[in-house]
């Protein structure tokens, strides 16, 4: 009799690889990684030194201080029942599928085949908006050191550059991003200890608790309080993701069956947790409010070190952000071409006989990588012509990847007791937060789509639900012309499947 919530560790280890037989695939990919490279590779997504840095401006205006704090509060918790329970079916079936394979299993191949659109578009649209807020914060950073002018035109220079380190940095193979993931995660926990630390200690000046814990601000344009807290929620929520990637990383995981379910939740807590001093520390340094959401940065955090701790303070602390954002990027990279890899190998791209190929020296899917950083830099290209453009992308990763979290969640409770659970459940627990995660999912879907701001203008504009019809009229339209090609096997071994696994080793 297992306990909830756990795992059960007093159960023998099982072979990964032939589990993987079962779930009909053959191992092509290095099991090299360990539970802590798996853990490290969904915390280093969420990065909070990323997300909550990236998005704090939006945060000032969007309900202030109060609705930031209390927001990442309870939002944290609500995306630790999601994780939850999605690490549960994750146990079930480790693959780099992840949440398509969930899905199609559990729903047939229509449910895993959105689930896969869906899944893909946000991992692609997470590399462009985390590339490129990397290369506004390079930017903000060169402003400071020597008066460089970020034109849209440069940052976009910068933001290619990114793109080429984190592609070359995936070919080395999963070991290097292993050890890279895993510095990733102290260089964020010292990251945001350090910020903290110099925020407490140097400036003069400190907002008061009452400020930083109760300030309601409305810059939006909109009159109700209400609405105007529940979309400053999205500071969080857009920060609360990518931990799927411990999922799509599980064929190169060790026990993959437990470690990839543990990492999915362990990143979520720790970045609870890191997420909650970093934006304390923040908001508790703010010297002049105004001046911070209307910095000639163009970054608020960056005015924030800027007013606190100086020029030279204020670029040492960019410097350790911008590191992280590009930990976080090449983390997600990872994650991205493990999807295009798996979603190719069954068929389901256009272009499956390339994606799918692997490296014999590395074990890696070299190509997937290029088509995912490729995708990325395209989805980003508009940011030349529109400063809302960034908006748009982030809204791309989160608007098609938070609802593919609570598809396999909700095809589980259907299931019921058809579903087959793996060595790391739940227990009797499983299907309230199961519920409790979808109905979450089901609230912040909503969120995603409502408009931001007053008046709506084409600047201003939320595209996510643009972005949402989009993927799914296309998504559509390929199923009818490549449905008969999209299959995932029942079990390795038929000659059909040897023969397509041979070709894709090169």
């Amino acid at each position: 009799m297992s306990t909830a919530w756990s795992s059960s560790d007093s159960a023998p280890q099982r072979d990964e690889e032939q589990r993987l037989r079962e779930l009909g695939y053959q191992p092509v990919l290095a099991r090299r990684m360990g539970g802590f490279g798996n853990f490290a590779i969904s915390f280093s997504v969420i990065s909070v030194l990323s997300g909550c840095m990236t998005l704090y401006g939006f945060g000032l205006d969007t309900g202030g201080p109060a609705v930031m704090m209390w927001g990442w509060a309870g939002v944290g918790l609500f995306v630790l029942f999601v994780g939850l329970a999605l690490a549960e079916v994750t146990s079930a079936y480790p693959t780099s599928g992840a949440l398509y394979y969930m899905a199609d299993r559990l729903g047939g191949r229509a449910w895993g085949w959105y689930t896969g659109w869906l899944n893909l578009l946000g991992l692609l649209g997470a590399i462009a908006g985390i590339d490129y807020g990397a290369a506004l914060f390079t930017g903000a950073l060169f402003n400071l050191q020597w008066g460089f002018d970020p034109t849209p035109e440069s940052t976009m220079v910068i933001f290619v550059c990114i793109l080429l380190l984190h592609a070359v940095l995936n070919l080395f193979g999963v070991r290097l991003v292993s050890v890279l993931n895993s510095i990733s995660v102290w260089w964020h926990l010292a990251g945001v200890a350090i910020i903290v630390g110099a925020l407490t200690l140097v400036p003069s000046h400190h907002q008061s608790p009452e400020f930083v814990f109760t300030e309601f601000v409305n810059d939006t344009g909109w009159s109700n309080p209400l609405y105007v807290a529940a979309i400053g929620l999205l500071l969080a929520q857009y920060t609360f993701s990518g931990y799927d990637a411990s999922a799509h990383l599980s064929e190169e995981t060790s026990n993959a069956s437990v470690m990839a379910a543990r990492g999915i939740v362990r990143a979520i807590w720790v970045s609870w947790v890191a997420g909650f001093v970093l934006l304390a520390g923040l908001t508790f340094a703010i010297q002049d409010y105004a001046g911070t959401q209307k910095s000639g940065t163009g970054v608020p955090p960056a005015q924030i070190l800027i007013d606190a701790l100086g020029t030279g303070g204020a670029t040492a602390m960019l410097l350790i952000v911008i590191v992280a954002q590009l930990f976080c990027g090449n983390a997600e990279v990872a994650a991205a071409s493990r999807m295009v890899f798996a979603f190719s190998r069954d068929g389901a791209l256009p272009g499956s006989r390339l994606w799918r190929r692997v490296s014999a020296r590395t074990q890696t899917p070299v190509l997937a990588v290029w088509l995912s950083v490729g995708v990325a830099g395209l989805l980003a290209l508009p940011s030349l012509y529109s400063e809302t453009a960034y908006g748009a992308v982030t809204a791309i990763n989160v608007i098609g990847i938070t609802p593919a979290y609570a598809i396999p969640v909700f095809l589980r409770l259907r299931a019921g007791d058809r579903f087959q659970r793996g060595p790391w459940h739940l227990g009797r627990w499983s299907k309230p937060v199961g519920w409790v995660a979808v109905s979450w999912v089901a609230l912040v879907t909503v969120l995603f789509c409502l408009p931001q701001s007053s008046p709506v203008t084409v600047d201003s504009m939320n595209y996510a639900s643009i972005a949402l019809a989009v993927v799914l009229i296309l998504a559509t339209i390929w199923w009818f012309v490549a449905r008969r090609s999209y299959h995932t096997p029942s079990a390795y071994g038929t000659a059909r499947e040897e023969a397509e696994i041979a070709e894709g080793i090169v």
